[in-house]
């Protein structure tokens, strides 16, 4: 796919940290492939890669919980990024309630969103979770720059990309 780098090396959209929890069980990752994708009603789509814990975790759940990180929370981003919920209990230490549908909210997180789930459509070595919010909020006093690509370059995955 070298010919695509063109266009895939200008890419730096924001990072999203989601959460899912269902049947006992709790997981969250760092995520880069997520957008709104519908006016009416207003949908979002994250991108859930089928080798991640949160994935397995994501496919019994009615709902998932959206964040979005300051680019100070790079530590977030390299807790949730750059381990696996299959070894390290990502969520201790971390402030966190219990939101609609029993999703996961991180209290420290600017903005975010819970999406119950519409619809999974496939997509290469991803699954695409498509949301209608239900429940979203944040930090009134947010007004400093998100967490990009660029800035989470340095996270080495948790999980293996194949």
């Amino acid at each position: 796919m070298a010919g695509m780098d063109e266009f895939i090396d200008r890419l730096n959209p924001d990072m999203c940290l989601v959460t899912a929890a269902a049947a006992g069980e709790r997981a969250g990752c760092l995520v880069g492939f997520a957008s709104q994708c519908s006016l009416r009603p207003v949908r979002f789509v994250v991108w859930l890669s089928e080798l991640n814990h949160t994935f397995r975790v994501a496919r019994n759940a009615g709902v998932l919980a959206v964040h979005l990180l300051d680019r100070e929370q790079h530590d977030l981003a390299e807790l949730f990024g750059g381990h696996t919920g299959d070894e390290t209990d990502k969520f201790q230490g971390v402030r966190l309630r219990e939101a609609y549908g029993g999703a996961l909210v991180l209290e420290d997180a600017p903005a975010w969103f819970v999406g119950r789930i519409v619809t999974r459509a496939g997509g290469g070595d991803h699954v695409g979770f498509v949301l209608d919010p239900v429940e979203w909020g944040g930090r009134k006093s947010h007004d400093g720059p998100l967490l990009r690509l660029s800035d989470a370059v340095d996270i080495t995955p948790g999980h293996p990309v194949d």
